[in-house]
């Protein structure tokens, strides 16, 4: 660390605390890699070190697999299936009843007791499943719910025209799923219309259906976390005729299905049940092309077009695998003219206080968002529905989105379906390739969704919700295209994914940096003491963004403070005296400003002339500035100067509390700086041994200085008081 800029060196002070021995708690996960490298976002595990092999398959020879009297249960024939794991949950927490009209099918994992028995199912046990001949079962794991892969095909084999993808723990609201499906498609066109979320916006990839279902505070599993604070009404819908709803996602009553983030930041006791209630009376509303929603495993249907889209990724974790199904269903299901719909409460589950850990998530927070932006983006030119999901397979394991495992089971399944007899729908070309057709005035459908009764720590929801999501709102509209870069300087392991999960609800992206790289957590390397030198890197991987705000992590940011500062100037802190100050250097006998005073006039001399005489201007010859520079912002205007700048300075080793403010005073006069940010700062470089750090915290400030966070229990308690500014913030701990 390099002196203070004070004649005097202040005594050092030390602050001990006494830390308790807390195992990382798992709601602190991940809120945002959004914008990361895409090798730094792909699980080692799943990078490809080659060129992957692609898989060749001769679809006119595939041998016919029919049904035998020597298969299992050969009697077994319906055109409309449940299919469900069989969990080795108590027959109590097993809700899930026969409906008339429909056949029950259990599928078996390692994990199925002996004696397992559900009312009025058949059991499709492991020995069963090895005796169908299918190519496909060799690839599924021995637990999980990627087993049921051999349930569909079996059931498809044997004359499925529906299959409703369920869960044991549901219990079908009035045991009736024709009641709440659109089971018969009416296919003739100028037939019945559907409410279809506009597509206004090309730009809005991805939608949170429980805000139309009257719960805009909860988000389903799979929804990319950026998104949760999105919880605005549509402003308008517009209309699609029915018939091509062939995936239907339906809503969940009591414990809808949340992710981790959600189950675990809600709670306000261990032992509290959640038990929310979606609109009964909403509609039912379809997403057009170019527009996507999670869907999971556990209350989805299946019309026979979409049968091929049932497979359950085998590589990556079980939480993981339907999230990323559902959203690669959905966009090959744009190539057949399909689309999803999502439907009112169809079934009820208790919360019977037992989550799944958070471990089993992470293949969906670390990679959905750039999943989506792929699946956008991605075309193919094969002539053939098979080829097309086959080609997206491959493509998705080249990027890291699954393993080679599932190319190789995506081949089989695919051949499964042939030799089962089951028809490919015929491609169709894509709306999202053609112009999209202006929304008039009478094309505009309106509903406003109910504000249903939420559970937030135990308190039940009243209007200031409402106004507190649209302050988040506001403030996501405000920073939602500036880049956060934060530098830590305690332990990433331990406080990484905290100032993701705080600061991720309101910026484009985080960026951690700190002088423990960590790949799994997507840290960069980054020495503190040239931590500007790091900038420009950060500046390319987001060359769109509108603005970069460099925070240290023991500087706290109050954002709800600053929404009336210019984001097109400079932001620094050149009006507090204890973090900007003035150093002679004529005989000064402090040699490391003197050493840093030579290699700022060398820098300076190699700076273009404007940029030489703005900073001389403001500076002078004979003195040096040093900011402590723990928040800074460079607006997008600036970004060429600043890594001109960077560039300029080359190797000589200017400390970044010297370097910043000089780069600033190079790019503008201080008198062009922002005034109405980072002036209302409480700064204490020298606290007081005897002195709390979240003692001198206040939400009127800017931001605060010092506040040292190093694990877990500390991040709660600073959650705690920042709540008073954002008291969305209280949802998190």
């Amino acid at each position: 660390m390099p002196p203070r800029a004070s004649p005097t060196s202040a005594p050092k002070r030390v602050v001990y605390v006494l830390l308790a021995a807390l195992a990382s708690a798992p709601f602190l996960l991940l809120l945002l890699y959004g914008g990361a490298s895409p090798s730094a976002l792909c699980p080692a595990s799943f990078r490809a070190p080659r060129r992957l092999p692609y898989p060749s398959v001769l679809w006119s020879r595939v041998p016919p697999l029919p049904a035998l009297p020597t298969s299992p249960h050969p009697a077994l024939r319906a055109s409309r299936w449940i299919v469900f794991s069989a969990s080795p949950h108590a027959p109590k927490h097993r809700p899930l009843r026969a409906v008339p009209g429909w056949l029950l099918l259990a599928v078996a994992d390692e994990a199925t007791p002996a004696d397992w028995s559900h009312p009025g199912s058949v059991l499709l046990t492991l020995a069963d499943q090895a005796r169908l001949g299918f190519r496909s079962v060799a690839f599924l794991p021995a637990r999980g719910p990627a087993r049921k892969a051999a349930a569909y095909l079996f059931a498809v084999q044997r004359g499925a025209r529906v299959i409703y993808d369920a869960d044991a723990r549901n219990a079908v609201l009035g045991g009736n799923l024709t009641k709440h499906f659109d089971v018969n498609l009416d296919r003739r066109q100028g037939g019945a219309v559907l409410l279809q979320y506009s597509h206004d916006d090309p730009n809005r990839t991805v939608v949170n259906p429980f805000v139309h279902f009257g719960q805009p505070s909860i988000w389903p599993r799979g929804l990319p976390l950026e998104k949760a604070g999105e919880a605005d009404a549509e402003e308008f819908y517009t209309e699609i005729f029915s018939g091509g709803q062939f995936i239907q996602q339906g809503m969940c009553n009591g414990l809808p299905d949340i992710d981790a983030v959600f189950y675990f930041t809600r709670k306000s006791s261990e032992m509290e049940a959640f038990d929310f209630q979606f609109d009964v009376d909403a509609p039912k509303v379809a997403l057009p092309q170019g527009m996507m929603a999670p869907v999971n495993s556990v209350n989805t249907l299946f019309h026979s077009p979409a049968f091929w889209g049932l497979a359950l990724s085998v590589s990556v974790s079980p939480m993981a695998s339907d999230v990323i199904r559902g959203y690669w269903a959905q966009r090959i299901l744009w190539e057949i003219g399909g689309y999803l719909v999502v439907y009112p409460p169809t079934v009820h589950r208790i919360d019977n206080v037992h989550a799944h850990p958070f471990d089993d998530e992470k293949d969906i927070h670390v990679n959905i968002g750039r999943l989506i932006k792929f699946l956008m983006e991605w075309r193919s030119s094969k002539r053939t529905l098979f080829e097309r999901i086959l080609d997206l397979s491959y493509a998705m394991t080249e990027e890291g989105f699954w393993g080679e495992k599932d190319l190789h089971f995506m081949a089989a399944w695919l051949q499964d379906l042939v030799a089962i007899g089951y028809r490919q729908p015929r491609l169709l070309s894509l709306d999202i390739d053609r112009p999209r057709a202006t929304i008039g005035h009478g094309d505009k459908k309106e509903f406003v969704p109910k504000k249903l009764p939420s559970v937030h720590l135990g308190v039940e929801e009243i209007g200031e919700v409402s106004t507190e999501i649209g302050n988040l709102i506001k403030w996501r509209k405000h920073f939602g295209d500036i880049v956060l870069i934060v530098h830590c300087t305690e332990p990433v392991d331990r406080i990484a994914l905290e100032w993701r999960l705080l600061y991720g609800r309101i910026f484009r992206a985080v960026v951690i940096l700190s002088e423990q790289s960590n790949s799994d957590l997507v840290v960069d390397f980054s020495n503190l003491a040239q931590a500007y030198k790091y900038l420009p890197k950060v500046f390319d991987r987001f060359a769109g963004a509108q603005g970069f705000l460099f925070l240290q992590d023991h500087m706290v940011l109050n954002y709800w403070n600053l929404l009336n500062a210019d984001k097109d100037k400079l932001w620094i802190t050149n009006q507090v005296k204890e973090s900007w100050s003035d150093v002679p250097l004529q005989g000064n006998k402090i040699e490391w400003f003197v050493n840093q005073g030579g290699m700022v006039k060398k820098a300076i001399d190699t700076f273009q002339p404007h940029y030489q005489t703005n900073y001389r201007r403001s500076v002078g010859e004979n003195k040096i500035v040093h900011c402590s520079s723990e928040l800074f912002y460079i607006p997008q205007r600036h970004i060429g100067d600043f890594s001109y700048l960077v560039k300029a300075i080359g190797s000589l080793d200017i400390h970044h509390s010297i370097a910043v403010p000089m780069l600033f005073l190079a790019m503008d006069s201080p008198s062009n700086f922002e005034s109405k940010a980072l002036t209302k700062l409480v700064y204490r470089a020298d606290l007081p041994w005897n002195t709390t750090s979240l003692s001198i915290y206040t939400a009127k400030a800017d931001a605060v200085y010092p506040l040292k966070i190093r694990n877990e229990i500390e991040f709660v308690k600073l959650i705690r008081v920042m709540a008073s500014g954002d008291p969305l913030l209280m949802e998190l701990v």
